[in-house]
């Protein structure tokens, strides 16, 4: 298995992880369920018109972090907007129940993918494992 098959899988098992972006001086960090692996290339998917686009478009620097057992993923990288429709609509056909806030042309659906990734996969029994894409 790849790297970005690894992080992708983790992130997609375990379901939700906190995404934590920055305001100002002040670390802002949210629950997220969206993730999607396109194009060999990783994806998250949220509003544009709420403060989390707002400060990526700001500051693109972000942090995933997500556990399941005694293993946990933590993604430092960059959240850069990727405006492809094909993009939205791959995100739209994984996660249809989107489709109550979203669809592919409305303007606020925001794809955004993650660049410059360093993922450290850590837990209680062993090193620290760190990935770079």
């Amino acid at each position: 298995m790849n790297n970005i098959d690894r992080i992708y899988n983790f992130i997609n098992q375990v379901g939700t992880y906190a995404l934590a972006t920055v305001e100002a001086d002040q670390p802002k960090v949210r629950v997220f369920g969206t993730i999607l692996k396109y194009n060999d290339k990783l994806y998250i998917q949220t509003g544009k018109r709420k403060d989390v686009a707002k400060q990526l478009f700001v500051n693109p620097k972000a942090e995933i972090v997500c556990s399941k057992g005694t293993e946990w993923l933590r993604v430092s990288c960059e959240l850069v907007e990727a405006d492809d429709r094909d993009i939205r609509v791959a995100m739209l056909n994984k996660m249809p129940d989107l489709r109550m806030m979203y669809n592919e042309d409305d303007g606020n659906m925001v794809m955004f993918e993650l660049k410059n990734v360093v993922a450290i996969f850590s837990s209680f029994t062993s090193e620290p494992e760190v990935i770079k894409l």
